[in-house]
């Protein structure tokens, strides 16, 4: 497929600006968030389990209620925008919150033995649901202003002929993401300054906000005339389902894809700092991800220049070849090496099936469209991933042991279940293969 149709600088300056920051502070919620969690309440991989399985079900309703709300309208500018400003103040406040969970947890292990028995549990708790909730609110502000308005917004913007540069730069901003925080905000993490790491972030978010309301221009789409609770539930019927079978179909896919990935991405730091204790991890995450973000740029060419669907299966066999060596690499050069290919084929996999995603979406209802996305390719593998990685972890012998407490770390297991998820990956392909050549022969043209 011919790789022509140019956005325009301010189009490609509101992707790549707002894509970043979004990623940035998803990085903040889908890790980070995590390992405050780990250092400094509880050490239970099933609380982590917990808080990504909720966080998702609030992103999954944000999704479906403002995707089908900016149909409505047929506007996306002010989602954004206000979305935005509204993310990076709640962020911002979460650094108070958290340093006060932490601070309640400290204040109770440094009691009396006695008392520190008597009120551990509650502390614990107590911390835990405050931080869950705020968690809660975070992703619903977030995911209504990116994975629902933004995200349709790059569905207005763009046409099949761009779409896999597009998603592959897009596929690219979680490791931008995540390297920026690990180069430029980790050791605000490591020095435990989770207030001023929390605010530079919330900081950036709002300010990208205040820019987006001046970059990203509306396109003049149709206006979905549904109330907006009825598009919600259009969107989720099985008629809807049987009309846009190739959309279900590709979305299936990308679930297995999001199940496989979310089985270790919310225990990958913990594992480096606390089971392998690799020397300059940082170092080694930052190289990682420099490799894996260049290789996912030159795999957004390739899926535009040979097609999505023919780029997709090589992507999946990187993937899954990355998380097999991962289970094997236990030193710094082998990690690079190992992550890499994991990284750069997880990223692609996703650049590949988001581009078909958009290919079938209904020029009216981009919006709505993505609160289906948002339950299969993020709310049911962020809630069956982590539960499988938690379980594999419980059921692993890898401990640590600090001031006497014996405490469950994330084993190279973990790359090994999210392998064999990816094994259902050809089932979903050969269900869309079926699909199209059922359908009319001009959506075959889609892949």
């Amino acid at each position: 497929m011919a790789s022509s149709a140019p956005l325009g600088a301010r189009t490609w300056t509101a992707v790549l600006v707002v894509g970043l920051v979004g990623q940035l502070a998803w990085v903040i919620e889908n890790m980070y968030l995590n390992v405050f969690v780990y250092d400094t309440i509880s050490t239970d991989p099933a609380v982590i389990a917990w808080m990504v399985a909720l966080s998702a079900i609030a992103a999954t309703a944000a999704t479906l209620l403002f995707g089908a709300w900016s149909d409505r309208l047929a506007r996306r500018r002010e989602f954004i925008a206000i979305g935005y400003v509204a993310w990076g103040l709640v962020t911002a406040a979460f650094g108070l919150v958290g340093a006060g969970a932490a601070g309640a947890g400290a204040a109770a292990a440094g009691a009396g033995e006695a008392s520190a028995v008597a009120s551990a549990g509650a502390t614990v708790a107590t911390a835990v649901i405050a931080i869950i909730a705020l968690d809660c609110v975070m992703s619903f502000i977030g995911s209504g202003a990116n994975d629902a308005a933004f995200a349709a917004w790059v569905t207005d913007s763009t046409v099949p002929a761009n779409r896999g540069r597009v998603d592959g730069w897009l596929a690219v901003m979680p490791l931008l993401g995540m390297l920026l925080v690990f180069a430029l905000l980790d050791p605000l993490t490591q020095a435990g300054r989770w207030e001023l790491f929390f605010g530079i972030v919330g900081g950036l978010t709002a300010a990208t906000g205040v820019a987006a309301w001046f970059l990203v221009r509306d396109r003049g789409v149709a206006r979905h005339e549904h109330g907006v609770l009825k598009a919600v539930v259009e969107g989720l019927r099985p008629a809807t389902v049987r009309r846009e079978p190739a959309l279900f179909a590709t979305l299936a896919i990308w679930g297995v894809i999001g199940v496989s990935s979310q089985v270790f991405l919310p225990y990958v730091l913990i594992y480096l700092r606390y089971s392998l204790e690799l020397d300059g991890s940082a170092i080694v995450l930052g190289v990682v991800l420099v490799l894996a973000s260049a290789l996912s740029v030159v795999g957004g060419r390739l899926i535009d220049r040979f097609g999505k669907t023919r780029v997709l299966p090589y992507a999946v066999g990187a993937f899954a070849a990355g998380l097999v060596a991962m289970i094997f690499v236990r030193d710094a050069v082998g990690v690079i090496a190992a992550a890499t290919v994991m990284m750069a084929g997880m990223m692609g996999s996703v650049a590949a099936v988001s581009a078909l995603t958009r290919d079938h979406t209904p020029a009216d209802r981009a919006g709505g469209v993505q609160g289906a996305r948002m339950i299969l390719a993020v709310m049911l593998p962020m809630i069956i991933g982590p539960a499988i990685g938690a379980a594999v972890i419980s059921g692993s012998a890898h401990r640590y042991t600090e001031l006497g407490i014996a405490h469950p770390v994330p084993g190279p297991e973990i790359f090994g279940a999210a392998a064999v998820v990816l094994l259902f990956v050809p089932l979903g392909l050969a269900l869309r293969a079926r699909v199209l050549r059922r359908a009319e022969p001009a959506m075959a043209e889609h892949g």
